[in-house]
């Protein structure tokens, strides 16, 4: 997904327990602290390792610290951390991956691995995971979409999910606790939709708390049966789904026809006076540094299940390393996708940004960020977009949009599913 699930104040411009990849046999006997390594450092040889971040996922402090420590790890060699920009990212990389200049470790969105990796311009990992720390515990949602065709391409750096934003003082007036299943969310934003309060703001548009609602009816957007993908927003499951999404939109202000980009500027002018809406925890503090009064207004809760007691799928979005193979330093790149997924770097990671960890077993050690404690309940059940080197495409004009647009303003669910399946249907099934 866009890196811009991840937006945060001050953060990234951008977001079931094992992961399938790598061997479990030989997890259970890895801490995985740092010093516990079971191989020597790779030789340096006055090397420089170049690496490149996007920008805001380190901050100066730590990318200093952890360059001293791989320096200190491997006398003689160089690490110098490149910041990259966004903006023009994909085809940067693109162009990296097919040149004799690569980098020696790329970090990328998630669900942007497939696209990579069907240039032929990665290292395959999959007999470098136990090296790097075992894949036991990786967040679904960044573990499954760095995997192609059985073999790993993008190892597990941070992730983010949606959760449930609510306001605090105005459950406590309703005696109100968070909800534990879908009917009670919707029940609880119908009861506090009233006068100029609403119960939730939830825009038409936004396909990625829809995607957990279509999972959590039992499907994906798509499904790919040998090499065709078929889409699945005409299914039954579907119709449930948008259905109970256009009544939750009703219980409240949500326009019927835009996204959620202007969501936080939304939340802060309303003053005080919207129950709930989706998002990262992250957006508590822009909704408040737009509107100081607003400041611990908000406590967090995870996106329900309709089965009560469970919390519903969420959508991953975050980062993955890479490692081109056009990079000269194949060996020290490992090592630095290990010094990444050790638990004191990882941890510090998640500490100082409010991102997931690629663990969500150290997700859940993090119990003084109430938002980070939530989102661990929810990524349990993490998933991500379908994995296709063309669903970038499809998010490029998103179908599904259009398709809650028509549902919402009192379009046929079926009807409007069929023909946003054609859409996806068409473009994952081009041959690239």
């Amino acid at each position: 997904m866009k890196r811009r699930l991840l937006v945060a104040a001050g953060v990234a411009a951008a977001l079931t327990g094992v992961a399938a990849c790598g061997s479990d046999s030989s997890d259970d006997k890895k801490d995985n602290k740092p010093g516990t390594a079971n191989s020597a450092p790779a030789p340096a040889n006055g090397k420089t390792v170049r690496v490149w971040l996007m920008k805001d996922t380190v901050t100066d402090e730590y990318a200093a610290q952890f360059k001293a420590k791989f320096e200190a790890d491997h006398p003689g060699a160089k690490l110098d951390i490149q910041i990259q920009q966004w903006n023009g990212i994909g085809q940067k990389i693109t162009s990296a991956l097919a040149s004799n200049d690569a980098p020696d470790v790329i970090e990328a969105g998630n669900t942007q691995i497939a696209q990579y990796a069907a240039s032929g311009g990665l290292m395959d990992l999959t007999s470098k995971i136990d090296a790097i720390g075992g894949s036991k515990d990786w967040n679904p949602g960044l573990a499954e979409p760095g995997k192609v065709d059985g073999k790993t391409y993008g190892i597990p750096f941070y992730a983010a999910n949606r959760v449930v934003l609510y306001n605090k003082e105005i459950f406590a007036k309703a005696n109100l606790t968070p909800p534990k299943s879908r009917a009670d969310w919707l029940a609880a934003a119908k009861q506090l939709n009233t006068g100029d309060q609403q119960g939730i703001y939830l825009p038409a548009q936004n396909w990625y708390v829809f995607a957990s609602f279509l999972k959590d009816e039992g499907v994906d957007i798509a499904t790919k049966t040998g090499d065709k993908w078929k889409a699945n927003l005409d299914t039954p499951q579907a119709v449930a789904a948008v259905n109970f999404y256009k009544e939750l939109n009703a219980a409240g202000k949500g326009p019927k026809d835009t996204d959620e980009k202007t969501q936080p500027d939304v939340i802060a002018a309303d003053n005080g006076k919207t129950a709930t809406f989706v998002e990262i925890p992250g957006q508590a503090a822009v909704v408040a540094k737009t509107n100081p009064a607003l400041k611990d207004k908000f406590g967090f809760f995870p996106i329900p299940s309709k089965e009560a007691g469970k919390t519903a799928p969420v959508l991953t979005g975050g980062s993955d390393l890479m490692v081109p193979e056009a990079s000269k330093n194949h060996d020290l790149a490992i090592d630095v996708v290990k010094q990444f997924s050790q638990d004191d770097w990882q941890t510090k990671l998640a500490s100082n940004l409010g991102f997931l960890p690629a663990k969500l077993s150290l997700g859940a050690t993090l119990t003084n960020d109430p938002g980070i404690t939530t989102m661990t309940e929810g990524a349990k059940n993490g998933f991500a977009t379908p994995n296709s080197p063309n669903w970038a495409s499809v998010e490029e004009n998103n179908p599904i949009k259009a398709y809650l647009t028509k549902v919402l303003t009192g379009g046929d669910p079926v009807a409007a599913g069929k023909e946003a399946n054609a859409s996806i249907e068409k473009t994952l099934n081009t041959k690239n």
